[in-house]
């Protein structure tokens, strides 16, 4: 697969456009306020304070090698996942993949973490991934769109069964004016991040934490697929910042002596011509 554009097909009639695998991005989604009904149980809200939780979205697939025929190429799984393999399960309640349509029941529910499914198949197509929360978290579900990356980026990378193409998203869902409920709920959940609170705002009592066995099935610590994972902590993206720099004043202390040397050159052509 080059890098341009080119047409993938999952089935005889459905044809799916796939571009070049993009490098892991960050963004950060801000959801909207908890909005007041008569008919919702009332909780306090907690003004200038907000929570966030950092997720990761993607896919990893395997090629099938001697295995694969026309229509099963490629095992992958798609998967919403804690930054830090941690468990969601606190914050989401489900996930639903919308998958294309020439897979039998494309829309697939998954109802508890780990939020994630497997396939096979030879194509690659957008999936929208919506994420569903508790009722104390937020009461509209957020809308992913990952692409399905089957196919090494760069057509002369060797396809292998034993190393995956790995398509990852970084994005931290923040929740503005948390209700009371939710941040007892989830302050002691690793996958939840909360901030300094404002002063005169005090944490509420902590709810008891769940069966440690049963909030381990959601975490992916120990997923069979977490080597391939892409790590998403902050000491390796002010590592990554580190060597952007370096490079850059790489560059700059190399244009600068190619500088140097075509004015040093400039003026011995200025002297031969007075000469």
């Amino acid at each position: 697969m080059n890098n341009g554009s080119s047409s993938k097909m999952h089935g005889p009639d459905q044809p799916e456009i796939s571009g070049p695998a993009p490098a892991p991005k960050s963004l950060r989604t801000k959801m909207g306020k908890p909005e007041d009904s008569e008919k919702k149980i009332f909780h306090k809200k907690l003004k200038d304070v907000e929570i966030s939780v950092p997720i990761v979205y993607g896919n990893i697939a395997f090629w099938l090698g001697k295995k694969a025929n026309e229509y099963q190429s490629h095992k992958w799984t798609v998967y919403v996942r804690g930054a830090t393999n941690e468990d969601l399960g606190a914050v989401i309640k489900r996930a639903v993949f919308q998958l294309h349509s020439s897979f039998n029941n494309p829309t697939r529910v998954v109802e508890s973490p780990p939020f994630e499914l497997s396939e096979c198949g030879w194509g690659e197509f957008e999936i929208a991934i919506t994420l569903f929360f508790h009722s104390d978290v937020c009461d509209k579900p957020l809308n992913l769109f990952h692409h399905l990356k089957l196919y090494p980026a760069d057509e002369s990378d060797p396809m292998s069964t034993k190393k995956p193409v790995v398509v990852e998203s970084y994005d931290e869902i923040v929740f503005p004016e948390p209700s009371d409920a939710f941040l007892a709920r989830v302050q002691n959940q690793p996958a939840v991040v909360i901030p300094r609170l404002p002063a005169g705002v005090a944490l509420p009592p902590p709810v008891p934490v769940e069966d440690p066995s049963n909030r381990k099935r959601g975490d992916t610590k120990d997923h069979p697929l977490c080597q391939w994972f892409t790590n998403f902590s902050e000491a390796d993206e002010l590592l990554r910042l580190v060597t952007a720099r370096q490079q850059v004043q790489a560059h700059i202390a190399k244009f600068r002596r190619e500088i140097t040397l075509l004015e040093g050159q400039h003026q011995q052509v200025n002297s031969v011509s007075d000469q």
